[in-house]
């Protein structure tokens, strides 16, 4: 991006399947197309803001635990900094997207806000007072790992918590398809995924509306007992899951009358995947320039 925050180029990298060290390479590669990628006359990179779906200390930029991409206790920000020679700001990825709305999206202009993504994990980015909290092991807004109810109890999770095994996307589709073979209706001919089942929903099938419905009951829970202890004044919602909004959130909503003392405001992100970019953007900007101007996303 520019100095005003306006991203000028932008490239998407699927994260496929691969390990630890394929992660690592993958996004170093990532890193060098964009640093290569032309920019207009006289402009230099002053940084690089990285978001990483897992707990990262901070300002030390280690990455103490990422399940997705099997990191543990990597010294991401040091790596990079070797690499590229360059200042490198590391980051949970969700925090980032909380400050990106903060900035530019659906909470923009609030200074008590969480933002909730959905995907194919589940965690949040917490705002107070117009800071990111982040705790003390740094692992606040690992909400994934909520309990739905006392039967979670004494059960181990390592990987994804209760939360993100019923109401992540993954969890989504795997409801379904359990769903689907105790009923002994038609089973998909190819895997079932958190989008099929949404369409399916819009199209009147029983089965998805239930998975749908139970779906909007998991994430109105978790966002009741995120609600009444920090009382923010906006919950934005993003994540794949989330692009099927219009299912999700005003049923979110109802469920929460009558139920929590304040219901915060609650909308989809405007942002979608770049939420975390223009966080990150917002971080590096802020750490490396004595002035920040706001525009308008194009």
């Amino acid at each position: 991006s520019n100095l005003a925050g306006v991203i000028q180029h932008e490239v998407y990298v699927p994260c496929g399947e691969t390990d630890p060290a394929g992660h690592l390479d993958r996004l170093c590669q990532l890193i060098e197309d964009l640093l290569e990628a032309p920019r207009p006359a006289g402009q230099r990179v002053r940084g690089i803001g990285v978001g990483v779906p897992g707990v990262t200390l901070v300002p030390e930029g280690i990455v103490t635990w990422a399940p997705s991409l099997g990191w543990r206790d990597l010294p991401l920000q040091d790596i990079l900094a070797e690499r590229f020679d360059l200042p490198i700001f590391v980051e949970n990825d969700v925090n980032l997207a909380a400050l990106g709305e903060m900035g530019f999206g659906a909470a923009r202009g609030s200074r008590n806000l969480v933002c909730i993504a959905v995907g194919t994990g589940i965690g949040a980015g917490i705002i107070i007072d117009g800071a990111l909290y982040r705790g003390h092991n740094h692992a606040a807004g690992e909400i994934g790992y909520l309990l739905p109810g006392i039967e979670f109890l004494g059960q181990r999770y390592d990987h994804f918590g209760a939360l993100e095994t019923l109401a992540s996307g993954t969890g989504v589709a795997r409801r379904a398809r359990s769903l689907l073979e105790r009923e002994g209706e038609e089973v998909f001919s190819q895997e079932v995924t958190a989008e099929d089942v949404f369409a399916a929903a819009r199209e009147g099938k029983s089965w998805a509306k239930k998975v749908v419905s139970e779906t909007v009951d998991y994430l109105a829970l978790a966002i009741a007992s995120i609600s009444v202890v920090l009382d923010p004044e906006v919950v934005v919602l993003g994540g794949g899951v989330f692009r099927s909004a219009d299912l999700l959130i005003e049923p979110i909503r109802r469920r929460l009358e009558g139920v929590i003392p304040y219901v915060p405001r609650i909308v989809a992100s405007p942002l979608g995947r770049r939420a975390a970019v223009m966080g990150a953007i917002m971080l590096v900007l802020n750490a490396t320039t004595e002035y920040f101007v706001v525009k308008r996303l194009p």
